[in-house]
């Protein structure tokens, strides 16, 4: 497998994690697990590909897949998975409250 796929892969899989993180932290944002882990999912996916364009440093050496730039891809993936299901259960709670 490419780096590419793998660091998506990891930035999908932190994302889902951090969806469901973020949920668990507040349940008045929480959209339930499986809510959870598609928002935090998506968001991981394209947030850590946007983080990735951004610090190119995060991609590894030479395209290959090393422990430092794999920490970077699951903190990245992470943390935008969870700002991801933060801001989609804020807005789902606003639209339910009217």
């Amino acid at each position: 497998m490419s780096g590419t796929l793998i660091n998506l892969i990891v930035q999908i899989i932190a994302g889902a994690i951090g969806g469901n993180a973020a949920g668990a932290a507040s349940k008045d944002v929480s959209l339930g697990t499986l809510g959870n882990t598609i928002a935090g999912a998506i968001g991981g996916g394209v947030g850590g590909q946007i983080l990735t364009a951004l610090i190119p440093m995060m991609t590894g050496a030479a395209g290959g897949v090393d422990i430092a730039a794999l920490a970077s891809q699951v903190v990245g993936g992470g943390v935008a998975g969870a700002i991801v299901a933060a801001i989609v259960g804020m807005i789902k709670n606003k639209m339910v409250a009217r």
